[in-house]
């Protein structure tokens, strides 16, 4: 076991704005310029019990947010149990594809439940732990639905205004804890937005690398 404790990393963002992709693509990167192993991980879904949870929220029955917010954090606890915090341990890279900023956002902000009490939750269910760094791509949720492919998920059909609240809660956050956060316009192209990403990342994780696109 690594006597250094990891790096985390999380990406935010609304449905369609790149997180995947930008997440594989950091991935990548900071594996190269520290030399660690890198897990890339998604919430939900980032194990086998996530992603019997992930068909349920955004694929199954309608949910009432109380129960969609608990289901969320029941899969982050395990998610942190099983996989983010033995990764951590060991000194590799967590990069994420959602984290709890997403609860506070879709939950509390798109589905209008108490801000500090989804917030707390899953602060709970974490044993309060939280990225060093979290990369919010943000972009218009008109633009970003025209981004998307297939049939939409749950969250995708909820409509204009919960999206609209959605961001704005993103944006809120981000502007509380600008420290922890990294706000990058998701609208520019996939080059650019990518060498914003690691400049300022490396600079939130302490690193000093030849940031090169």
């Amino acid at each position: 076991m690594s006597t250094a404790r990891g790096y985390f990393v999380s990406f935010e963002g609304g449905d369609g704005v790149g997180k995947s992709t930008h997440a594989r693509l950091l991935g990548d990167w900071l594996g190269e310029v520290t030399g660690r192993e890198v897990v890339l991980t998604r919430e939900p879904g980032g194990t086998e019990l996530g992603s019997v949870l992930r068909q349920a929220v955004l694929h199954g029955e309608d949910l009432d947010p109380r129960t969609e917010a608990l289901l969320y954090a029941a899969d982050r606890a395990h998610h942190v149990a099983t996989v983010v915090r033995p990764a951590l341990a060991r000194g590799a890279v967590v990069v994420t594809d959602r984290y709890l900023d997403s609860s506070v956002a879709y939950q509390a902000g798109g589905r209008e439940l108490g801000e500090g009490e989804v917030e707390d939750l899953s602060l709970w269910a974490t044993g309060g732990l939280l990225p060093d760094a979290t990369v919010l791509l943000d972009l218009d949720p008109v633009e970003a639905a025209g981004r998307l492919v297939g049939a939409p998920d749950r969250l995708e059909r909820a409509g204009d205004a919960f999206h609209r609240r959605t961001r704005e809660a993103f944006l809120r956050r981000a502007a509380e804890t600008p420290q922890r956060w990294v706000v990058v316009d998701s609208a520019a192209p996939r080059e650019d937005v990518q060498a914003q990403i690691r400049v300022d990342v490396a600079a939130r994780l302490g690193l000093t690398p030849e940031v090169r696109a």
